[in-house]
């Protein structure tokens, strides 16, 4: 096997993708909801597949809150793994 093939598979394990999208998280969260609202992010923590969002602004936090569903889809399509099974805005 060519080492490439060797890396290429081991990424694929779902623990291990599960791993890199964790890591990919603040630029996925900046792709989907925008560099303005992204900067004005103050918290952004995953745990136990719960996504944990605080915002400085609170008209952000409301029209966020409302669209958790489709954060939570648009997040883990781009990580390409199910990522988050909620998300929560503060």
């Amino acid at each position: 096997m060519i080492m490439g093939d060797l890396l290429e598979e081991f990424f694929r394990r779902p623990y291990v993708a599960a791993k890199v999208a964790e890591g990919k998280l603040p630029e996925l969260w900046q792709e989907v909801v925008g560099a303005r609202t992204a900067a004005d992010t103050t918290e952004l923590r995953l745990e136990n597949h719960i996504l944990h969002v605080r915002m400085r602004s609170s008209v952000l936090r409301q029209e966020l809150f409302y669209q958790r569903d489709a954060l939570k889809e648009a997040l883990n399509e781009r990580a390409g793994v199910r990522l988050i099974n909620a998300v929560i805005v503060r």
